[in-house]
Order: structure tokens, then sequence, then C-alpha cells
């Protein structure tokens, strides 16, 4: 009996690995992605993930400027899309749950551009964020499927790398523009 994929069947990727402290310290990829243990989380590793990038915004606001802000997020878009292609790669999964630097650099992003907002601006954007992310309306749920096929070769590619980070830039995207709408009428 042939078990080869037909011509129309990409192969099937290999079975998907678990992160572990282990993996986290294997590869500089895997701790950026993994958002520095943050995404080892047993329960909610985005939430967690986007709790980690609040605080770190918190202490890094104070030394960084908008220029520098900016030069971050950039810096944080390449190096995220090749963290996190490789460590999807590793983990044998398009998208896996342990991958949290999408929602880091997605949350910077939001509490750079809402900034100054006091701690109870913070938190709605928060929630507002981690309801877009999870619940993926719209134009989030458009995102997360656009790039999640893995490549023809059976194994993830950089277009899923960037799918991982894409889905968390329109969730951060919603949420502004729910922000945005709010402070316009209040």
């Amino acid at each position: 009996m042939n078990t080869a994929p037909t011509p129309l069947e990409p192969p099937a990727l290999p079975a998907p690995r678990r992160a572990d402290v282990r993996f986290l310290l294997a590869h500089p990829a895997h701790a950026i992605a993994l958002g520095f243990g943050a995404g080892l989380s047993p329960l909610a590793p985005g939430t967690v993930g986007s709790l980690w990038a609040w605080l770190s915004f918190v202490v890094l606001d104070r030394w960084l400027d908008d220029a520098q802000w900016a030069l971050l997020l950039a810096a944080g878009t390449a190096i995220g899309w090749w963290a996190c292609t490789v460590t999807a790669r590793h983990l044998n999964t398009a998208d896996p749950s342990s991958i949290v630097w999408d929602e880091v650099l997605a949350f910077w992003a939001i509490l750079w551009l809402v900034m100054p907002a006091g701690p109870v601006g913070q938190l709605m954007a928060f929630a507002l964020f981690r309801f877009f992310d999870a619940a993926k309306p719209g134009p989030v749920r458009w995102a997360d499927a656009r790039f999640k096929r893995p490549h023809t070769e059976g194994r993830v590619g950089w277009i899923q790398g960037f799918g991982i980070l894409f889905d968390d830039a329109v969730a951060a995207l919603c949420t502004l523009l729910v922000i945005a709408v709010w402070r316009a009428v209040a």
C-alpha cells in the first residue's frame, strides 16, 4: 500500500513538540519567541505574554523616547519574524500557543500609542487586546487563518512565521480603533 501523499496533498508535518525550559534554552530564537519564558505558562500563555509585555513596557518606557520605541518595535518585528519562524519550525506547528512574541510586540505598540494613559486606560487596552486576540472576530479571524497552512514541503516556513505576527498586529489595530472611537466620542 502506497502511503506517500498525492500531488494534491502536501506532506504532513512531523508530530508537534511541546515547549519546555530545555527547549527555551536550546536556541536564542526560542527564548525570544517564547517571551523569555512567558510562553511556557500552562494556562493562557497569550495572556501571560501580554502581561509580561505590559510589565516590560512600564519598565522600558522610563528610558525610551518615541523614536527609540519605534526602532525597538521595528527591530523586534524583524527579529521576531525570524524567531517565531524558527521556533514554530522546531515545534512542528504553524502557530504554537507557546509563542508569545506576537503578543509582546502588539501590546507594546498599543501601549506606546495610547500613552499617556492611566492604569484604568491601560487595563482597558489590555482587556480589549486580549478580547480581539482570543475571540478573533472578523478581520482578526481572517488574518489568523490567512497564513496557517504549512509550506508545500510540509514544514513551517517564513509565511507562517509572518502569520504568527500578523494576526496579533490586526488585533492591535482593532484595539486601537476602538480606543480612538471611544476617545473621540467621550
